[in-house]
């Protein structure tokens, strides 16, 4: 066999390996067991539609408004399980047409942030804190955190792959023996670099 074959074959499966599958995700609302009771009735529960890459997270059938000062964004999707607080999270653009000014910032990390109105068909409620633009990041496995020599909270740029290519600075590495990894990138930043289902990242020091 063609030792040139055998290097170009080593080389395409380490560059393959170090790649990582790319998610674009849209606007979406998490819910704590206090807001689920406001918007839909007390004890009632969420229904699964579909599981996400990340285990034990998924899209429910519930839909609800979310409302700023200057307008109105409906059928919002619903993700559960439900969470300690509720959390509502939009690209920029969106916040242009609710007339908001969100933090971008990790998941989960909301003091500070600015509030929102949630409608369901039946009910509102107006959260003072909890709209953020999610920072983008990367989910990774310990073991693949290994793998790419990085570990958790560490900021790196990832390369993207898609229509326009792009080197995303400011990427916050997350790493849990839960996640599956993945990138994930809001559609502002989908659309910047001309994303596919099959664009991946590359993690650059």
């Amino acid at each position: 066999m063609n030792i040139e074959y055998i290097v170009e074959e080593v080389i395409k499966r380490v560059n393959e390996k170090l790649r990582i599958t790319v998610e674009a995700s849209g606007r979406h609302v998490h819910l704590s067991r206090e807001s689920i009771d406001l918007l839909f009735g007390n004890g009632y529960k969420l229904t699964k539609a579909k599981d996400l890459s990340q285990p034990g997270q998924y899209s429910c059938n519930e839909r609800v408004s979310i409302t700023g000062p200057k307008g109105t964004i409906k059928n919002v999707i619903v993700l559960g399980p439900e969470r300690n607080k509720t959390q509502v999270e939009i690209s920029k653009t969106d916040a242009l047409i609710l007339g908001v000014k969100p933090t971008i910032c990790e998941s989960g990390k909301l003091e500070g942030t600015v509030g929102i109105t949630i409608t369901s068909e039946s009910a509102s409620l107006t959260i003072k804190e909890g709209l953020i633009v999610a920072k983008r990041h990367i989910h990774l496995s310990p073991e693949d955190a290994k793998l790419f020599k990085v570990c958790d909270k560490e900021i790196v740029k990832a390369q993207v792959s898609g229509e326009r290519p792009l080197i995303f600075d400011d990427v916050v590495i997350r790493v849990d023996k839960e996640y599956k990894t993945t990138m994930h990138i809001d559609y502002d930043e989908a659309n910047a670099c001309g994303y596919i289902k099959s664009s991946t990242a590359r993690i650059m020091k």
